[in-house]
Order: structure tokens, then C-alpha cells, then sequence
């Protein structure tokens, strides 16, 4: 609910800052005053579109905040959520600034949001009934949405609407592959051939790094194996091979160690590379074993290597890429099924459809019902509130195919008066019999009222004595269980309230302002 309101520099308010409880509060004071101010401010904060004019005289802007107490609403906290716009928890806060130039900038809790966003999230808050505001109850689906939740039907509509989604996405998917079987079939043709192509090659990724590899080094293993044997003589076979020449000089070194132990070092490090050299020829005579420099192979290598190219060329890919390329076929031919596919798709459409017509003719049944019981009750309402003779309607027309609401749509229709035809709630021409009209829907259907604040301006238009108490009775019964606001000029209906407070207007400094106290008990008598 609403709890707190700061205005500046707004029309007529310099400043005003406003706690509000629960309950039902009364607004009054003299025509002029200022009291539709504080719903203009409202609005404004709750994304209504704004001038210049709004501001001030002599100000530059005009700021409206407003906070709510949103712990009852888990809907607004999803959105919220969704949107990135949480704020301290259980808290909304929404804040307008309207300059001179009619430029305007709307936060929810502290961040930047537009104006959608904020009406978005008022559609939560607040519903505002007067005779010049939008009302939720003109739009078709707030009125499906009271009729159902009204009549206690929302796990109901809820399966209907799973059902036709679900429904939906399979009927989507048949009508696709009929309008073009073709095609499809043409596709299914190249993927299949593909698929076969590619699993025929038979290539891993890991295999295309041993595969360079290896043909690298067989195709120059001639080359190779006359590296080693070169090495192989140099060290070990030729006439002046290194370890000849090694084992000569460690041979002297030992015989001149008789004369001289200097020579120890240098014999030391010869004989180390004699073992270390020793040890290469070894490892050379290995490799040339080793070493196979069949053509045959090569061949081989070459004609797979050629393969791999080939396929990654024509399939646009690196080779490597390929086994990627082979799982991409296999899930395209799974979407599109098999040419037995079609039959078996054909099958689950009709179930589908049946399992969804079921749920939406069992909540026909109800939603019949329940269109009936609050017709009568808001009409009964009606008479009340002088619109005596007066109808009310839930009108409920056929869907051929059905949607993800059900099998029909929700209209509330109204005569105002005895002997005239029902006509559309939103066509209703007189704003006081629309704000009646709508008080009596909220008191009906307050049990399943979505929003937790109801404003109500000037509902007693017209009316007086008697039918004046009975509003006041009805906005008080709806404060026990919303928070309730309504401007009135009928002592009948502000004497109801649970708290009353009066707007007046005075001159300071040559500038009028409009105020706004609390009135004690006795000043309210």
C-alpha cells in the first residue's frame, strides 16, 4: 500500500510531505482547493504523461515521489526483479521529475526507468475511479482477469493457458514441415547423404595433429635416414670419425698423467664426451632401424590427408572442425524427423488439441457461472447507489479456435438506467455513473482485487441524502480490506472515514498554495 508522498513545487504545492496508513480516508475542502492535486501527483509518479504547466509558477521543476509497501505483492517483486529495478526489500519506490520545458524523468528505487516501466509497475500499486482517470476496470483483460479471480478460477486458467502454448508450439511446428514438405524433404536428402559422407571419412580431431605429423616425417624420411648415416660417420665410421680421434687423445692424456697430474681435468671432460658421443652413435644406429621409409605408407598418408582437405573445402570448415560439422547433421535430421514423422506429429497435434479444449470448456462451464453470479451481485450493487433500474452484465462471446485464455472473451456491459441497452463498460457516457458503476464492481469483487489501493474521485457525484450514507458504508466496508482514498464533498461519505483530511488554499507572499492537515475528531464534526 501507499505509504508515504512528497510533492514539490507541483501545480499549487510548494512542498508537501504525506504519511498515509491503512483504511479508508476521506479528502475534502472547497471546490478549487487542490484535492484532485494529490491524485495528479500520484498519477504523474505512476508514469501519466505530464507538461510544463504542471510545474510550479516560478520553479524550474517539479519532483513527486512516492513509496509503497509492496511485501504483500510477489507479482510487482518478479517484475521488478526482471526488469532490474529491486530495491530494499518490500519496498517500491517511484519518483518523477517534470521540468519547465515539459521534459520528464521517472526512477523506480533509485533507477532510471521509463514510462512504460512505471505504468507497468502502478498497474500493480494503485487504481485510481474518477471521472477523468484510466481505469483497469476499461481494459478487456482486467475484467477477464476480476471474473476469473473472482470466481476463485485462476489455477483453472492457468492450465488452460499451458495447454494452448503447448498445443500451440506443436500445431506451429506441423503446419511448418506440411507447407514445405518439399523442401524439407529435399534437405533431409542432402543431411542424410552428408551424414553418410562424413561418417564413411571417419575422422576424429585429435587424429589431424598425428596426421601432419606423420606425414611429415614420412615424406622426407630419405632425407632422414642420410642425416643419421652422415652422423653415424662422423663420429664412429669414417677415417677421421670424432671417437678415432677422442680415444687417441684420452690415450695420451693418461700417459702423460706419469709426468704431470694437471692433465686430470681435461682427461676427465674427454672421457665424458667419448661416453656422451658414444651414446649418439647408438641412438643414431636406433633411428635408422626405426626409421620406416616405405612409399607404400606415404601414399597412404597423402591420400588421407587429401581426404580431410577435400571434406573440410567442401563442408566450409578446418579440418578439425569436422566431427563438429557431423554432430551439427545429426541434430538438424532430428529436428526434422524422419518421413514417418509426419504422421505420428499429425497424432500429437489432435491430442494436444483435445487436451486443450477439454480444459477450456471446463472452464467455460465455471466462467458461465461466475458471470451470472456477479452480474446479479453488481447490479444489486447498482441499485444502491442511485442507479435505480439500472444492469449490469458479463458478457461472454464465443472463440471459434480458442486462445491461451479460453474459449471465449469477457466483456462487462452496462445500462445505466431501466429500459436502455447494455453497452460496453468503456462507452459509458456519464463519469459519475462510471465511478459508481465501478464502486460497486470493486465492492462485489474486493475479495479478488489486484492492486492494494483503491482512489475513488468524486464517486458521490449527483447523489445526496440516503444513497450519499450507503457509498460511505461501501467505501468503508472496501478499507477493511484495501487501503482506501476517496475525494468527497458529502458529509454523509467523509463522516464513514477512518481518518479525514481537509485541503484548503491561501495566499503567502502574493502566491496561492494549497495545504493539506489531518483533522482531530471534533474538528471533523
Amino acid at each position: 500500500m501507499l505509504k508515504f508522498l512528497s510533492i514539490r513545487d507541483f501545480v499549487i504545492v510548494a512542498s508537501l510531505e504525506l504519511d498515509f496508513s491503512s483504511g479508508f480516508t476521506a479528502l475534502t475542502g472547497e471546490t478549487g482547493a487542490g484535492k484532485s492535486i494529490l491524485i495528479d501527483a500520484l498519477s504523474l509518479a505512476l508514469g501519466e504523461r505530464g507538461d510544463g504547466a504542471m510545474v510550479r509558477a516560478g520553479c524550474e521543476r517539479a519532483e513527486i515521489s512516492a513509496e509503497f509497501d509492496i511485501a504483500q505483492l510477489s507479482n510487482l517483486q518478479s517484475w521488478l526483479a526482471e526488469q532490474e529495478l529491486e530495491g530494499d526489500e518490500g519496498v517500491c519506490l517511484m519518483r518523477r521529475v517534470l521540468d519547465a520545458g515539459g521534459r520528464s524523468r521517472g526512477f523506480i528505487n533509485g533507477r532510471s526507468a521509463t514510462l512504460q516501466q512505471m505504468r507497468e509497475a502502478g498497474e500493480h500499486l494503485l487504481d485510481i475511479h474518477g471521472q477523468h482517470a484510466h481505469q483497469s476496470l476499461l481494459r478487456p483483460d482486467a475484467q477477464r482477469d476480476l471474473l476469473d479471480s473472482h470466481a476463485g478460477l485462476q489455477a483453472d486458467v492457468l492450465n488452460v493457458t499451458t495447454a494452448f502454448k503447448a498445443w500451440q508450439t506443436l500445431h506451429r511446428r506441423r503446419l511448418q514441415l506440411e507447407q514445405n514438405a518439399e523442401a524439407v524433404a529435399a534437405e533431409r536428402e542432402l543431411l542424410l547423404f552428408q551424414r553418410r559422407e562424413l561418417e564413411a571419412l571417419n575422422f576424429a580431431a585429435s587424429e589431424w595433429e598425428v596426421l601432419q605429423s606423420e606425414h611429415a616425417r614420412l615424406s622426407h624420411a630419405s632425407s632422414l635416414l642420410e642425416t643419421a648415416q652422415f652422423g653415424v660417420e662422423v663420429l664412429s665410421e669414417s677415417e677421421s670419425a670424432c671417437l678415432g680421434q677422442l680415444n687417441a687423445l684420452t690415450t695420451r692424456l693418461r700417459a702423460g698423467l706419469e709426468f704431470d697430474a694437471g692433465l686430470q681435468d681435461s682427461l676427465t671432460m674427454l672421457e665424458s664426451a667419448q661416453n656422451d658421443i658414444q651414446e649418439a652413435v647408438y641412438a643414431l644406429r636406433h633411428y635408422q632401424q626405426k626409421l620406416d621409409a616405405d612409399p607404400q605408407l606415404l601414399r597412404e598418408q597423402e591420400r588421407r590427408l587429401a581426404d580431410v582437405v577435400e571434406a573440410a573445402r567442401k563442408y566450409r570448415v578446418q579440418p578439425e572442425q569436422l566431427p563438429q560439422a557431423l554432430k551439427n547433421i545429426v541434430m538438424r535430421l532430428e529436428e526434422l524427423g524422419g518421413s514417418d514423422d509426419m504422421a505420428e506429429l499429425t497424432k500429437q497435434d489432435k491430442a494436444l488439441h483435445d487436451s486443450y479444449q477439454a480444459a477450456a470448456k471446463k472452464l467455460s462451464i465455471t466462467r458461465t457461472q461466475a458471470a451470472k453470479t456477479l452480474s446479479e451481485e453488481i447490479t444489486t450493487a447498482m441499485q444502491t447507489l442511485a442507479m435505480q433500474g439500472g444492469q449490469f452484465a458479463v458478457q461472454l462471446t464465443a472463440l471459434p479456435e480458442g486462445n491461451a485464455y479460453g474459449l471465449e472473451t469477457v466483456e462487462f456491459q452496462v445500462a445505466a438506467n431501466q429500459g436502455t441497452p447494455l453497452r460496453n463498460l468503456a462507452k459509458v457516457a456519464s463519469g459519475g455513473e462510471l465511478s459508481r458503476i465501478s464502486l460497486a464492481i470493486q465492492v462485489a469483487a474486493s475479495r479478488a482485487a489486484t492492486v492494494p489501493t483503491l482512489i475513488f474521485d468524486e464517486v458521490d457525484s449527483g447523489i445526496g441524502g440516503r444513497v450519499a450514507e450507503i457509498v460511505g458504508d461501501l467505501l468503508k466496508q472496501l478499507g477493511t480490506r484495501y487501503q482506501v482514498m476517496c475525494v468527497t464533498h458529502l458529509p454523509q461519505v467523509a463522516a464513514k472515514a477512518d481518518a479525514q483530511w481537509q485541503v484548503s488554499k491561501a495566499a503567502q507572499n502574493g502566491t496561492t498554495l494549497s495545504h493539506i492537515r489531518v483533522l482531530a475528531a471534533n474538528e471533523r464534526v
